[in-house]
């Protein structure tokens, strides 16, 4: 049976490129890369066409990442709740900060295939962020590139090795695709596993969006703030009234001015407020008494009806070709 997938590899092996790679940039938990390293392997016996399957993996990457580019332009933030939602990736939402999209601006998707859950949010996020078509195309199809040309010269200059493993997965039988899929399943077991221990290691008592709201009209408001990353501000520019911004890291010195003893409440727009649990323990540890993330977060504010404030200053960036040439000069 191994013998004739590996047949069927060397015969419908650009259809299972297009395949793998499109679900894969489309969010789906099946890593590409040890199909484009097979593929690799094969081209390098003449077995596939190396032009063709840089070419289809390509084509795959744009129409998944045009779609989602699309999807942001118009729906913006809503897209970026709803890819942190389904993410095996729990904290993918956070690590927008962490690399640090406004500053990269588009040219983060030059290495956004490398860097895992940044692959799949990097698109909606530039769409979100308004960077002209064009640019993203061209932006996104290099970056897309590299990375093919990376994992598939790969396995082309190591293909004897990955042919003795393919003539060792062939020898041993059906056992071997059984332990590959148990392989698959497990993978998709552990990132679960791993999305709940977080969301575990993070429940805290939450204070909700009325009784926040009832604090405020008491005079009692407590200091308010916004965790959320400088692209997910870009994407969504409201904010509740009166909030401080923050950034997730150092979020002890963005507050170094508030008091210990003081009510602090913490929002985000991830899903399960992670961020803002993730801030919260953060200053429990620097010693504040009184800090409770806001469940559901910014969405939960404006879905009540409460008041919304809009800043211009995180107002989407039309991203052209002169900001790129500036972002070069620095």
């Amino acid at each position: 049976m191994t013998h004739a997938i590996i047949e069927l590899i060397a015969e419908y092996g650009l259809l299972l490129v297009f395949i793998n790679v499109l679900v894969e940039q489309a969010g789906l938990p099946l890593p590409a890369v040890p199909t484009l390293v097979v593929a690799g392997a094969l081209s390098s016996t003449g077995r596939l066409p190396l032009v063709s399957i840089v070419l289809v993996a390509l084509l795959a990457c744009l129409i998944s990442d045009v779609a989602w580019y699309w999807a942001g332009r118009r729906y913006g933030g809503t897209v970026m709740r709803t890819l942190c939602r389904i993410s095996l990736s729990p904290d993918s939402c956070v690590k927008q900060s962490e690399l640090r999209f406004q500053r990269w601006r588009g040219q983060i998707l030059l290495i956004a295939k490398f860097v895992p859950g940044l692959s799949t949010i990097a698109p909606p996020l530039m769409g979100a962020m308004k960077l002209r078509p064009p640019i993203f195309v061209l932006l996104d199809g290099l970056g897309s590139l590299i990375w093919i040309g990376v994992v598939v010269g790969l396995g082309y200059a190591f293909s004897q090795q990955i042919d003795h493993v393919l003539f060792v997965l062939a020898s041993a039988g059906t056992v071997t695709v059984e332990f590959v899929v148990a392989l698959l399943i497990a993978y998709v077991l552990v990132k679960w596993w791993q999305r709940k221990r977080l969301l575990l290691s993070l429940r805290l008592a939450r204070i909700t969006v009325d009784e926040l709201h009832k604090l405020i009209e008491d005079g009692k408001a407590p200091v308010v703030v916004d965790v959320r990353s400088e692209a997910s501000r870009l994407a969504d520019n409201r904010i509740i009234p009166g909030a401080l911004m923050a950034g997730l890291r150092g979020i002890d010195q963005d507050l170094n001015q508030v008091s210990i003893d003081q009510d602090v409440v913490i929002y985000c727009s991830c899903p399960n407020e992670i961020s803002a649990a993730k801030a919260a323990k953060g200053l429990m540890m620097q010693g504040y008494r009184r800090v409770r993330p806001l469940l559901g977060g910014l969405d939960a504010w404006a879905d009540a009806g409460y008041d919304i404030e809009i800043t211009v200053s995180a107002q989407p960036l039309p991203l052209d070709e002169a900001s790129l040439m500036s972002s070069h000069a620095r």
